[in-house]
């Protein structure tokens, strides 16, 4: 290469690496929060993303707003419902679905207690633990200790016989707050059991653990849970 063609494709890259262009992956852009419609508010973040409505597996990503950036803190695959993902406003109880949409954290809470270093609110599961799932309870999609005589055990979980799935485990806040009857209740991201899930989102135990240390009050996180594109797409929430 000549003299002055070598000079000037030096200082062509340095002007490619000060923009921070040289590189870059074909098709990079920006980060998956940053392409979001709403995050929540806060500045902590978690995706769940599948490639489609019928997938049954995905990738759980929890994500930091540092200096007015998004940046991601960790990732492990995930499983979602045994019948994919569906639209959450309108999801149906006893589909096996995983509801999509962006969602609040409300506590945790778990079998075994909770780990080291982890400040998110939290409550320890004993034999007298329920989630109520009867429709006709007044504690519909709530926490219980001990089950109301209104909350059949038929129609709700034992915490405590959910082992390793509630070893530790999010509320995730599809249909908490106001809850539609038959819309579904106890819908949380918790730790992998056998297989896909009922309608929750499970990860690996030691990926469980890091997001309970990682989930701090004062972030506000959210989740959002939603497919690649189209009109489940997580980038919609």
């Amino acid at each position: 290469m000549r003299p002055r063609a070598a000079a000037l494709a030096s200082a062509a890259a340095l002007v490619l690496a000060a923009t921070g262009t040289l590189g870059a992956a074909p098709g990079a852009g920006p980060p998956l929060p940053d392409r979001m419609a709403d995050t929540g508010g806060g500045t902590q973040l978690i995706t769940a993303k599948a490639a489609r409505t019928g997938s049954t597996t995905g990738t759980v990503t929890w994500w930091d707003r540092r200096g007015g950036r998004w940046l991601k803190s960790g990732s492990a695959p995930a499983r979602f419902g045994a019948k994919g993902l569906t639209e959450g406003a309108t999801r149906k109880q006893g589909t096996n679905t995983t509801p999509t949409g962006l969602f609040r954290l409300p506590y945790a809470f778990g079998i075994r207690a909770e780990p080291p270093g982890a400040d998110y609110p939290y409550r320890r599961v004993t034999k007298n633990s329920w989630w109520c799932q009867d429709n006709e309870s007044r504690s519909y999609n709530r926490w219980t200790r001990p089950r109301p005589a209104d909350c059949r055990a038929t129609e709700s979980e034992h915490l405590i016989t959910y082992d390793p799935q509630y070893a530790h485990a999010l509320v995730i806040g599809f249909n908490y707050d106001h809850p539609v009857r038959g819309r579904g209740a106890g819908i949380f991201l918790h730790v992998n059991g056998r297989g896909a899930t009922a309608g929750c989102v499970s990860v690996p135990d030691e990926a469980m653990t890091r997001i309970l240390r990682w989930a701090k009050p004062e972030g506000r996180p959210h989740m959002a849970i939603g497919t690649e594109s189209g009109a489940t797409a997580v980038t919609r929430y």
